[in-house]
Order: structure tokens, then C-alpha cells, then sequence
């Protein structure tokens, strides 16, 4: 599979795509930011 493949999101706290991670394999889903940084700051507004 080619990353352009890869499916993408976009982080609802720095508004930046983002694509699917291995790391992700079971819970695409559910993923929301696109790291750990946006997660902790999801309830400060830039």
C-alpha cells in the first residue's frame, strides 16, 4: 500500500490532516488528533 493510499483525518484541534498509523490499526475509529499534544489540548481553543 502506497501512503497516498492511506486513509486521512483531520486534527479537530490544529486543523492539520493527518494519516492512519499502523499504530492505529484498531482503533482508526476512535482516533481523533493527531498526536498526544492535540489530545491534551483539546479543550484550550488555539
Amino acid at each position: 500500500m502506497k501512503k497516498s493510499d492511506l486513509p486521512v483525518k483531520t486534527c479537530p484541534v490544529c486543523n492539520r490532516p493527518f494519516t492512519w498509523r499502523k499504530k492505529w490499526k484498531k482503533d482508526w475509529e476512535d482516533v481523533k488528533y493527531c498526536s498526544e499534544r492535540c489530545r491534551r489540548n483539546k479543550s484550550k481553543p488555539d
